[in-house]
């Protein structure tokens, strides 16, 4: 057994504290890879060491303690994605194939597609309104940027480089997010 792990089911407080302390904000920040939500990651992070103390004296470790709790991470922000259940209203899930070129997701796996759309959909509705506006004219309702720029009373050059900022955006934290699943898998 992990001797780590079997001092934290004797419950040993100053060996649980020195790892949590030793491991919280690299995990926290992996999650928040993921979630792109601090707060979410957080508690995801904190229900894990929580699980860790309880439960130390049942958990049977293949490898070390340090990967057991970054894959319960993992799965704990997979299986947060699923419950939440971003609903695609825009149909936005189709916005990612005009944003992102198809060999990016050669080597993703389904479950890791569905992730990154769904954060997609949250980069999207984090965007600012004039952006979200452009963005959704653009790739949901198919208008022309002649038509985005009449319709919000910009320029045209106002919607090309809204778009383009957004393209960039959302390309920049789905590459991030991609790094992570794939060194996960």
């Amino acid at each position: 057994m992990n001797l780590i792990l079997n001092e934290i089911s004797k419950k040993n407080e100053n060996v649980f504290k020195t790892f949590f302390d030793k491991n919280y904000n690299s995990l926290v920040i992996y999650a928040n890879g993921f979630l792109f939500d601090k707060n979410a990651s957080e508690d995801i992070v904190q229900d894990v060491f929580v699980y860790l103390w309880e439960n130390a004296n049942t958990i049977q470790i293949q490898s070390s303690l340090k990967g057991y709790i970054f894959t319960m991470v993992k799965n704990r922000c997979f299986n947060y994605l699923k419950s939440i259940k971003i609903t695609d209203n825009f149909e936005l899930l189709e916005l990612n194939i005009n944003l992102i070129t198809e060999h990016v997701f050669d080597s993703t796996s389904e479950e890791n597609k569905k992730i990154v759309y769904h954060q997609i959909l949250k980069i999207v509705e984090q965007l600012p309104e004039r952006m979200q506006q452009v963005v959704k004219l653009r790739f949901i309702s198919n208008y022309k940027y002649s038509e985005i720029a009449k319709e919000l009373d910009i320029s045209v050059n106002t919607v090309k480089t809204q778009l383009k900022r957004a393209k960039s955006k959302i390309t920049d934290m789905v590459t991030v997010l991609l790094i992570l699943l794939q060194i996960n898998h």
